[in-house]
């Protein structure tokens, strides 16, 4: 039985065709160097949890998708939009998540996984070394159990 494995490398693939990721990373967020700017955009897989059906295995999976915010030196004109791009990076990586989740849902993984439900997206900013914006991509992804009966 491979589907853990298999759910893990399919999805860091995907994400490793869009033009906006450049790293593809997993597990716990903290044990990624966020400090090298060269990762960046990075997307991060979290497997949640998983629950048995049957004939099929639900995952439950959250992928932060995120770049570093630029901030200007330059002083603030625009009290709305800030003197940075937390804006852009949010609505960037915002798309990332769209493009995987039509991937999933109506591309080329959806022969072999399936996306239930609707996918949460939530956007963040936080700082870790860096100032880095994005979106978090919670959804439950099917696949087939292919363990053999004992």
């Amino acid at each position: 039985m491979s589907t853990f494995y298999e759910i893990n490398t399919t999805i860091k693939n995907q994400l490793l065709l869009d033009d906006f990721v450049n790293t593809v990373t997993k597990g716990d967020i903290f044990g990624v160097d966020l400090t090298k700017q060269t990762i960046f955009p990075l997307s991060h897989i979290i497997v949640n949890n998983a629950s048995y059906q049957g004939n099929i295995l639900v995952y439950n999976i959250s992928i932060l998708s995120m770049d570093i915010v630029d901030e200007s030196k330059e002083l603030i004109t625009d009290i709305f939009l800030g003197n940075d791009n937390e804006e852009d990076v949010q609505n960037t990586q915002l798309m990332v998540a769209v493009r995987f989740l039509e991937v999933l849902r109506r591309g080329a993984l959806a022969t072999d996984y399936g996306l239930i439900g609707n996918a949460q997206i939530e956007f963040f900013t936080d700082r870790f070394e860096n100032k880095v914006a994005g979106v978090t991509t919670t959804f439950d992804m099917s696949i087939r159990n292919t363990m053999t009966k004992c």
